[in-house]
């Protein structure tokens, strides 16, 4: 088969991530006088960030240096020492390669790079295994970016999470071992412990994230209070995310912090979901043939299953169910792929070979990482065994309509929680949501003119991990943090120039 697809337009992409990339953040004009910059009634004095890999400056699917110098909050606090901030420190890995070891071996993955080297670009992890950041070389002093990627709303109060002694055994984070004061300490309480007079807290993406990343294949544990109980791709319990969230809020509170909080982005909106199309699959007209052949008595075993009894059908599903699964192929580039739904009607007691199968529709969305998996072999020795064609493609590739409203109940209830929340402990409000939402629709316009979209690889906005934001986008992100503490608090900090960050690392 033929490359199934092409993810990043050459002109395209060297269009945005090669422009230039200095920009003045106001039109050049003589003014009488200088603007002084105010904190208004907030004390940014000395500011703490808690979150998760969006604080931490996760970008192209790791944590490095120049993403940690890139992350919102490091923004943030260049803004805050104009109006009597003081010094911010992070956590830095040792590189930017992205990968770390734990006693030697290798545990995180290496970051994405660009890669020409099939003839048009794709996103690769660099080509090493050789890190400086070692998770057992833990860090010492406290540190004022406390995202920790892979966070999710519970474990900022979780003892024992930067315990270097549970990392291998998946017990503990291998990003917060680094940096935590103690094996026993919790990332709310090294925060707390700083007395910070300012705070940012962007907490929760990651209760949803891993159902909506891992293509649904988790459990939506709403009712279940005991997060001790729960997978990585399972949804987190809207009261336990509450409960977590009230708990950092009101320790924040009562060491006289003030500070800002942000809801969720619609997770089923980021590039990682909304790239490759439904109909990925380029056949001619003798494959096409040959497949419509072999699918002829599944076919006709759905129709079995759909006619009436009374007309010596089995009646176990409706006609629409019947063509909803009824797969067909034609010669063309633009073929729907063949899916494994779970929330078909399970006909195999009555016929084995009646598995829960259908093809692809435009409501369903495809991980990006299928993008390469697509067209591949499950068995090297069957040439016919293609992936997504002959064998269908198991839950974790597809987040079909169902488990998109699942995982948008969830981000409902979330959302209504951290509003409530912000009303309730008196913080500036930022809506992530609506911005992501802008970015997706219609873009957002910089200085210069240029617009930045979430368009995979070529809109600057996300980073080539199709999930976290490039330094562009997280200086998207910081300028509405400050819109919102400048409406809250009445400063008049300026932001930063997102023309003054790449849309795309091209090293």
């Amino acid at each position: 088969m033929k490359k199934l697809l092409a993810l990043l337009p050459v002109v395209g992409l060297l269009l945005v991530a090669c422009e230039d990339d200095e920009g003045p953040i106001v039109d050049d004009m003589q003014m009488d006088d200088p603007i002084v910059i105010t904190n208004g009634s907030a004390d940014f004095t000395n500011y703490v960030a808690l979150g998760n890999s969006l604080t931490a400056g996760f970008s192209d699917n790791a944590l490095f240096r120049m993403g940690q110098e890139a992350s919102f909050p490091n923004m943030l606090a260049s803004n805050f020492a104009l109006a009597g901030g003081g010094s911010f420190s992070i956590p830095f890995m040792a590189d930017d390669l992205g990968g770390a070891t734990l006693g030697g071996e290798p545990i995180l993955g290496n970051r994405l790079i660009l890669s020409f080297a099939s003839g048009s670009p794709a996103p690769v992890p660099v080509d090493t295994l050789t890190f400086a950041t070692e998770i057992s070389q833990t860090l010492s002093g406290s540190f004022n970016n406390m995202g920790v990627p892979g966070a999710k709303s519970y474990h900022l109060l979780a003892p024992g999470y930067g315990n270097v002694a549970g990392v291998a055994i998946g017990a503990a984070n291998p990003y917060f071992a680094r940096f935590a004061s103690s094996p026993d300490a919790t990332i709310l309480g090294d925060a707390a412990a700083q007395n910070p007079s300012f705070f940012s807290l962007w907490i929760g993406n990651n209760d949803i994230l891993g159902y909506v990343t891992a293509g649904g294949a988790g459990v939506d544990q709403t009712g279940n209070p005991d997060p001790s109980t729960y997978a990585g791709p399972d949804i987190s319990d809207p009261n336990v995310v509450a409960g977590s969230i009230d708990a950092i809020l009101d320790t924040m509170e009562s060491i006289g912090a003030q500070g800002v909080i942000a809801n969720l982005p619609d997770v089923t909106s980021i590039p990682f979901l909304t790239t490759v199309p439904y109909n990925p699959v380029p056949l001619d007209q003798a494959t096409a043939d040959l497949l419509n052949g072999a699918y002829a008595a599944y076919n006709g075993g759905l129709q079995l299953a759909a006619a009436p009894v009374a007309v010596g059908g089995l009646g176990l599903i409706t006609p629409e169910e019947a063509t909803r699964r009824t797969i067909v192929f034609e010669a063309g580039d633009t073929n729907a792929a063949v899916i494994i739904d779970e929330d078909l009607t399970d006909l195999t007691v009555v016929n084995p070979a009646l598995i829960n199968m259908r093809q692809t529709t435009p409501e369903d969305l495809i991980v990006l990482p299928a993008s390469t998996f697509i067209g591949t072999l499950a068995n090297p020795m069957d040439p016919t065994s293609i992936n997504g064609v002959a064998v269908p493609l198991a839950d974790q590739w597809v987040l079909t309509p169902e488990e998109q409203a699942t995982a948008n109940a969830a981000l409902i209830a979330y959302n209504t929680v951290i509003e409530g929340l912000a009303t309730q402990y008196d913080l500036a409000f930022v809506d992530a949501n609506a911005l992501l939402v802008e970015l997706r629709d219609s873009g957002i316009t910089l200085p210069d003119g240029s617009v930045v979209t979430a368009t995979f690889g070529t809109g600057g906005g996300f980073s080539l991990d199709g999930v976290h934001p490039s330094p562009r986008g997280y200086a998207i992100l910081a300028n509405a943090f400050v819109a919102a503490i400048n409406q809250k608090y009445g400063s008049n900090l300026p932001g930063v120039n997102p023309l003054d960050f790449t849309g795309l690392y091209l090293n």
